[in-house]
């Protein structure tokens, strides 16, 4: 008898699982993907380097067929990328709506009143990192670094510093060096990296700050050259750019005497806040099967980027050590918004 009763209550127990089972909506063991278009939102005017990375995700994903819907992507580079930042806020809950930028995405909520905090998006991944060179002119009577620096001491003015826009990476990167060498740099802001080159290589400034990508032309067509890079390494590529020189023949700073060990910043993925974390991890899975395509590593290739992907906790703890390295540089300036 009681054999019998334990298999009535097995037997009872298994309908009811089964049932339960059943009753539960048929998505609930899908993993989510988006069922309509999505947008790339760059937080950059067309043409930069944000531009070009947000370009390149959409045809891979095309190329490569990693989604179902198309992607369409729309520049709102207004404010140094808030005016995007901002759209994406107001998207608040939905899946269908990233931005890519960089750091300014947490950066420019420090320095002015936008209407949005950097954790009111949520953070899906860094895809690479940019290192930054110190670059010059091709024909620069100065032999290294360090008798450069001398000249900008003696005389700040004859010695401008350009770089893009205002109050960003840049401009910081400068009064980092500013503050490390006892340099008085004037700076003067352009509207892209690309201009700040064009402008470098007219011979209209002395120096910039600016990546690799952003300086190849003019370095491939002899009208500038790379001083040093703020890396704790050089970097590894080694085809050459130039009829005589890879980016790794480019010495790092710190071994040209310049006190700044290092200094990158990332290339950025957001979303909406308010999104599920299945759909964030859907996002999560598409960079990073974007980043190990052909396409992608060649795009590192070519503008010298970092190989990097970051996401989940990583990609939040290096937000906040990048903040934290920034604010006091901020503060000294007089930046952090009040």
């Amino acid at each position: 008898m009681p054999s019998k009763l334990l298999r009535r209550g097995a037997a009872l127990f298994a309908c009811t699982a089964t049932a339960a089972l059943a009753a539960l909506p048929s998505h609930a063991a899908e993993a989510w993907h988006p069922t309509k278009n999505v947008t790339l939102i760059v937080a950059a005017g067309a043409g930069g380097g944000t531009d070009q990375l947000a370009r390149l995700i959409q045809s891979i994903i095309t190329r490569h067929k990693l989604m179902t819907v198309p992607t369409v992507v729309q520049n709102k580079g207004g404010g140094n990328g808030a005016e995007g930042f901002l759209d994406v806020k107001m998207a608040q809950g939905s899946p269908y709506t990233l931005i890519v930028g960089t750091n300014n995405e947490y950066l420019l909520p420090l320095v002015a009143k936008l209407g949005y905090k950097w954790d009111d998006l949520t953070p899906v991944a860094a895809v690479a990192q940019d290192d930054f060179i110190l670059w010059g002119p091709a024909n620069s009577p100065f032999k290294n670094v360090q008798e450069y620096l001398a000249a900008v001491k003696a005389n700040p003015s004859k010695y401008p510093m350009g770089g893009s826009q205002s109050k960003d990476v840049d401009q910081t990167l400068t009064m980092l060096i500013n503050k490390v060498e006892g340099t008085k740099f004037v700076y003067i802001p352009f509207k892209s990296g690309g201009e700040a080159s064009i402008q470098l290589a007219g011979g209209h400034i002395a120096s910039n700050t600016n990546n690799p990508s952003e300086g190849l032309s003019q370095w491939k067509a002899g009208q500038i050259k790379p001083w040093c890079v703020f890396s704790k390494e050089r970097m590894v590529y080694t085809e050459k750019v130039t009829a005589t020189q890879a980016w790794s023949d480019v010495p790092t700073c710190v071994s040209q005497g310049l006190k700044i060990d290092e200094y990158r910043f990332p290339r950025t993925v957001f979303m909406p806040g308010g999104v599920t974390a299945a759909q964030r991890q859907y996002y999560v899975d598409l960079l990073k099967k974007v980043t190990q395509t052909p396409e992608f590593k060649e795009y590192l290739k070519h503008g010298a980027l970092v190989p990097t992907f970051l996401a989940g906790d990583q990609f939040k703890a290096y937000i906040q050590s990048d903040l934290a390295r920034v604010e006091p540089i901020f503060k000294e300036a007089g930046w952090l918004r009040k």
